[in-house]
């Protein structure tokens, strides 16, 4: 039986083991943290994701974790329309929130009997050639498989022997996003965003089961290294004045809730997101092939793309010559496309950190056109299909 080794067990990893054993391949998933867990957060799925996930799991049950993500449209911090909300246009599924605990559960629900996760089991080390399989190990266990998938983040070691190139650095924001529950959030009816100078803040309604509140900030600078208390009434600072309900969302925050961000990106992205060993090979997925600023929350999009190309050209490849080619296409498919979003997303930023009046003004201006882009809706991101 073909075997995969996938390294992670993120959103990433859990969607590629799952799509490769319903393709018929043995999967192993080795995740460095004692358990697989999921961050007391939520999830923007924009259109291509949806598919993205749709397509690795057709029974996947996703509409019942998923609630409708409202336009709220976009504002000033003075509660001023930018862009007033506007009613969907364009064909395929609309974009959705979930809670980032129940998108876990539903990936690990469908891995089915062919996937073993083992845990604790932090990979170091990574053995390719021209006539040997990929090998991994943690210093103790070597593992070899006719495939291997770094999933294992922005700092995936797999990345820096592979593509040294490719390194992480600030991309000179710092985030934070928190989950209220539904006993102490606030009404929010439609959420929506707001930009100021250098400040951006998005809240969006959570429905399902959990219900509550999502939100994210973003400041330009450098992540603090405060305490979550600390950073929680900076926040509360650096957004007072701004129109309702973000005072409201802030006030019901508690520092529990708040997950502060490290805003990091690689560059440059790797030459190649496959490469060959032996009679199989290693691929890069998701952050470790592309990790980027979240200003069109495409990352998690683009890791599902990942998985379901991933799935779709290694469905019938056998170890050899075939598997090889197929490693080779993925790398062929994925880099163009998702160097197209990167490119975008470094764009955005300069939307982001836009400050002073003059530049504000030229901001407001353009963001009828840039609309789009801020919701992470260009047509190369939502009319994404996945391969036949």
């Amino acid at each position: 039986m073909r075997t995969a080794v996938v390294v992670g067990a993120g959103m990433a990893g859990l969607a590629a083991a799952g799509g490769l054993a319903r393709s018929g391949w043995q999967v192993t998933v080795l995740e460095r943290g004692e358990r697989v867990a999921a961050p007391p957060t939520a999830l923007v799925l924009w259109s291509n994701g949806r598919r993205a996930l749709e397509s690795l799991d057709p029974d996947g049950g996703w509409s019942a974790i998923a609630s409708p993500l409202p336009d709220g449209g976009v504002r000033r911090p003075d509660g001023q329309w930018v862009v007033a909300p506007r009613a969907r246009a364009g064909a395929g599924p609309a974009p959705v929130v979930v809670h980032l605990e129940d998108l876990y559960d539903t990936l690990v629900a469908g891995l089915g009997d062919l996937v073993q996760i083992r845990t604790g089991f932090a990979v170091t080390t990574l053995r390719t050639g021209p006539r040997q399989r990929p090998v991994v190990g943690d210093g103790r266990t070597m593992i070899e498989a006719d495939l291997v998938v770094a999933a294992d983040g922005i700092d995936s070691p797999l990345r820096r022997a592979l593509a040294p190139e490719a390194v992480a650095v600030g991309s000179g924001f710092a985030a934070w996003q928190a989950v209220i529950p539904a006993y102490r959030a606030p009404r929010l009816d439609a959420g929506g965003e707001t930009l100021g100078a250098g400040y951006r803040f998005i809240s969006i309604p959570l429905g399902g089961r959990r219900g509550g509140a999502y939100w994210v900030a973003t400041a330009a600078g450098a992540s603090r290294p405060e305490s979550a208390a600390t950073q929680l009434a900076l926040l509360r600072r650096w957004f007072a004045g701004w129109h309702a309900p973000i005072g409201d969302l802030l006030a019901a925050t508690e520092p529990s809730d708040l997950i502060p961000q490290e805003v990091r990106e690689l560059r440059p992205l790797p030459r190649a997101y496959g490469f060959a060993s032996g009679t199989g090979g290693v691929v890069l997925l998701g952050d470790a092939a592309h990790a980027m600023p979240h200003h069109l929350g495409q990352g998690a999009c683009l890791a599902f793309e990942d998985a379901a190309t991933l799935r779709s050209l290694v469905a019938g490849a056998e170890p050899g010559p075939g598997l090889v080619a197929a490693i080779e296409a993925y790398s062929r498919t994925r880099r163009p496309r998702t160097t197209s979003v990167v490119r975008q997303t470094r764009r955005m930023s300069a939307v982001v950190q836009a400050r002073g009046r003059l530049a504000l003004r030229a901001r407001d201006a353009a963001l009828n056109h840039m609309r789009p882009r801020i919701l992470g809706h260009t047509h190369d991101t939502a009319d994404w299909l996945p391969p036949d």
